[in-house]
């Protein structure tokens, strides 16, 4: 997490989402988080909370790698992995 700032309380959070898809389905995935948090994306101006998102895929994922074992044991026990 980036300092915050004293002034208003305010600082940087970041919030993963682990996601047992295809890459078709992360990215649809992504297109309506991003909606979700800008749902009109044409407006003047910067959004009044800043923020960004990516979508990475599982070889770059490599921080805190047992985080999302437990949707590799989800997937493998509904015969999808």
């Amino acid at each position: 997490m980036a300092p915050t700032n004293p002034a208003n309380g305010k600082g940087t959070y970041e919030i993963r989402i682990g996601l047992w898809a295809t890459r078709e389905q992360a990215f649809e995935a992504h297109e309506r988080l991003t909606r979700a948090l800008c749902p009109e994306p044409q407006h003047s101006g910067p959004c009044e909370s800043p923020w960004s998102s990516a979508v990475v895929p599982p070889e770059a994922v490599d921080e805190g790698g047992d985080l999302y074992d437990e949707l590799v044991m989800q997937a493998e026990a509904e015969g999808t992995y």
